[in-house]
């Protein structure tokens, strides 16, 4: 199973109710709670991130989280204290089937993430929908310049740029931005991807991407540091290289999807596949997206994505099992010369809300909170941070 087929699950529009029954909730704030201080300012060596995408949605369809001491807390506040010091937010140009990873919506996240002191990784997706390896469809906004590079170049630059300068002017700028998300195929599409990919229009229009920040930053006197994420490292691999030579090079970060049950790469030789991609175009690698199964339970009528074909040998499917994959990965990382680690969608817990295909979530099984939203094991992950 390829990594588009675990995309493709997710475009669902929700209907929001719930029923949690966990325990008794308490107040948002912790009088404990860690604080951003200057010393949190300064340059960070790894990046301990979350995609918290979902969260707004899931509460308003009545997510509850909870802490290890099973006190109900704002999930942000979780995710700080643990020692997680980036949030990882998608936007959708148009969305006509959600009402959530609009503009609107990111803000919000962005706020939530900001008020906590941790840093923001914003990720275009250049879509009405999800994005990914087979599907780059273009905005609806857009569909009728499909064939006309230099317009489509134009729309793109001007989207990126006063979406950052609207960001600017309430003081919501992220830290990092994506330009597109798991760009393995040419992006803005109809349909089915063409390939071979096309690298003049290709390249003309990620340059557009790129080009936007850079110039977002340069005004606002900011700094805005652009990542380019490929989904799985054997993808990145002879992607970066065509990047590369079509012009493509005005980049910081390599970002990458990495599911195991999707990869060429296992854990024992993943970090091979991470050192070259660092020595070969000297730019900072960030798993930007992994998760793993704490239990093979699915609590709802939304099938798990992540099954029992997804378990590594040694890697039970259990929350110390969990944790033992994330420091694994993240050890893998570090030792190829990497600088940050994402969980995707570490809080898109099980509630009455409608999917496309069921009532709940696709990933119960696979967050960073157990069957009755308590954080598991695997949040643990964060702690490193600490010691950075």
């Amino acid at each position: 199973m390829k990594l588009y087929s675990f995309i493709l699950f997710l475009t669902f529009t929700i209907s929001c109710s719930s029923d949690n029954t966990t325990n008794e909730a308490t107040a948002d704030d912790d009088p404990t709670e860690e604080v951003p201080n200057e010393e949190e300012t300064e340059e960070i060596s790894f990046y301990y991130g979350a995609d918290l995408s979902y969260v707004n949605e899931m509460e308003d369809c009545g997510a509850t989280y909870y802490n290890k001491e099973g006190v109900a807390k704002d999930p942000y506040s979780i995710f700080k204290n643990a020692g997680a010091n980036l949030i990882r937010v998608r936007l959708w140009h148009s969305p006509t089937w959600t009402n959530y990873s609009n503009l609107e919506d990111v803000k919000k996240t962005i706020q939530r993430a900001k008020d906590k002191g941790m840093k923001i990784l914003l990720d275009f997706h250049y879509s009405d929908t999800w994005a990914d390896p087979e599907t780059q469809e273009i905005p609806a906004a857009w569909e009728d310049f499909i064939d006309k590079t230099p317009t489509l170049r134009s729309l793109l630059y001007d989207y990126t740029y006063h979406t950052l300068e609207e960001l600017e002017q309430e003081n919501l700028l992220p830290d990092l931005v994506q330009v597109g998300n798991e760009i393995n195929g040419m992006i803005l599409q109809k349909g089915d991807l063409e390939w071979p990919i096309d690298w003049e229009r290709n390249s003309s229009l990620i340059n557009a991407g790129i080009s936007a920040v850079r110039d977002i930053a340069q005004e606002k006197n900011k700094s805005i540091e652009i990542m380019l994420h490929i989904a799985q490292p054997e993808n990145a691999l002879w992607w970066f290289d065509q990047a590369t030579k079509n012009g493509v090079t005005d980049f910081d970060w390599i970002g990458l999807s990495y599911y195991p049950i999707w990869s060429d790469y296992d854990l024992n030789n993943v970090s091979s596949a991470f050192e070259t991609l660092i020595n070969t175009y000297n730019k900072q690698l960030m798993v930007v997206e992994t998760a793993y199964p704490f239990s093979m339970e699915d609590t709802d009528s939304a099938n798990n994505i992540l099954g029992s074909d997804a378990l590594i040998e040694g890697y039970p499917a259990s929350e110390q099992g969990q944790l033992e994959y994330l420091n694994a990965l993240k050890n893998k990382i570090e030792m190829a010369g990497g600088s940050g680690l994402i969980y995707w969608e570490p809080a898109w817990v099980s509630t009455n809300c409608d999917t496309k295909w069921g009532t709940g979530s696709h990933w119960d099984n696979a967050t960073l909170f157990n069957h009755e939203n308590k954080v598991t094991l695997g949040m643990q992950f964060y702690q490193s941070s600490k010691n950075n």
